[in-house]
């Protein structure tokens, strides 16, 4: 395998997994960065830009990352809420007065954030074009039933984040969230990572495909537990019906799916913007700023949600719009924030350690929140700290 890029002294051992991830874990294509004290210290990319292809994955080979998707997104109200623009402890619907409807008068900024808004599903599926048109998935969540009482028990809002959280940042700016991250955060970081792909940089972005581990990965493989693959092969189930609001599932290779701004599923980038970003919440970034104060960065990490989750069927925890450190999705430490993507990306902060982590692969595999891939590198990192 030719694997490209850079390794700081000490890092060693993250170069080594990520090999082992395409000699042992079936890796087809990815990249995985790391930033320490606001430094790049690993860069490296390998495979192919295609999962099923045979062109290499360039320098700048970016990809869908899932729902990493929504860690980056989480940004902006947070941003907005540094700036006094939005209060989490109000009501949702006292920026978006429609919202109130179904039981959901009560539901607090923070309960949207912290999946606790209770409406991870809706009663009817959304086509592909309805779901990216800005208007249809806003009117079915505001108009949605709430399925338990928001902010007394929580589950992943797998699809529905998308729409929850671009609608919250439109009625509180009168701008896209997509708008925001692109003027405000992307480009001054000089990140490549877009909620909305421009159609300039398609040419960019490799095309993935379902994997499944080899042979050879041996007892890495993902074994869900029983009543996790239950509730994901019931179709009534709220875990089905959460990851079904998108109905039929999109083609993630077509270009219309990726100039969609989708918050909670469809951001495209690099793993060097990836662990960029995370790394300028936590400080100050080489020839660049930080996004967070120290503030932020703490309320960023504050768990908001923990205990068993309605929907991914484990205990989960959940701060502001992150994912936190924990059994079913294991970051560097108990202080890490940030998010996984359903089939393989992982991208976190971890400010007692001052890592920055990103990790993108074109090659979906059945994991959800803790893929082997991704889990063998952050190990990698821990070791070499």
């Amino acid at each position: 395998m030719d694997i490209q890029g850079v390794v700081a002294e000490g890092f060693e051992p993250v170069r080594d997994a990520f090999v082992r991830n395409f000699q042992v874990l079936g890796d087809r294509g990815a990249a995985v960065s790391v930033y320490r004290d606001g430094r790049k210290v690993v860069d490296l990319w390998g495979g192919t830009k295609d999962a099923e292809g045979t062109e290499p994955w360039a320098e700048d080979t970016a990809q869908i990352v899932r729902s990493a998707t929504k860690g980056v997104a989480a940004a902006v109200p947070l941003l907005l809420q540094q700036r006094g623009l939005l209060d989490l402890d109000a009501p949702v619907s006292s920026y978006w007065p429609e919202f109130k409807a179904g039981g959901k008068e009560r539901t607090r900024v923070r309960d949207l954030l912290a999946h606790r808004a209770g409406v991870p599903a809706l009663d009817r599926g959304l086509t592909v074009a309805e779901a990216a048109d800005g208007v249809t998935g806003p009117r079915a969540i505001a108009a949605q039933r709430a399925f338990w009482e928001p902010g007394t028990e929580h589950g992943y809002h797998a699809q529905t984040f998308s729409w929850l959280l671009s609608e919250l940042v439109l009625r509180a700016t009168g701008r896209s969230l997509g708008g925001i991250l692109a003027e405000e955060i992307a480009e001054p970081l000089g990140l490549d990572f877009w909620i909305g792909l421009p159609e300039s940089e398609e040419h960019r972005v490799g095309r993935v495909a379902p994997v499944d581990p080899p042979e050879s990965a041996g007892t890495l493989r993902t074994r869900p537990k029983r009543n996790v693959s239950a509730a994901y092969a019931d179709p009534d189930s709220l875990t089905r019906r959460a990851f079904a609001a998108i109905d039929p599932l999109p083609d993630e290779n077509d270009p219309a799916y990726r100039a969609a701004e989708l918050p909670a599923s469809a951001g495209i980038g690099t793993a060097r913007a990836l662990a960029r970003f995370y790394a300028a919440t936590i400080g100050v970034v080489e020839g660049g700023a930080r996004i967070f104060t120290p503030a932020t960065t703490a309320l960023a990490g504050k768990e908001f949600s923990s205990g068993p989750d309605r929907v991914l069927v484990v205990n989960t925890r959940f701060g502001p719009g992150y994912m936190l450190h924990g059994p079913a999705s294991p970051l560097l430490s108990p202080a890490s924030f940030g998010h996984p993507g359903r089939g393989g990306s992982l991208a976190f902060a971890d400010p007692e350690a001052g890592i920055g982590f990103g990790y993108v692969t074109n090659g979906h595999a059945k994991s959800v929140t803790a893929d082997p891939r991704a889990q063998a590198l952050v190990r990698a990192v821990r070791s070499a700290l």
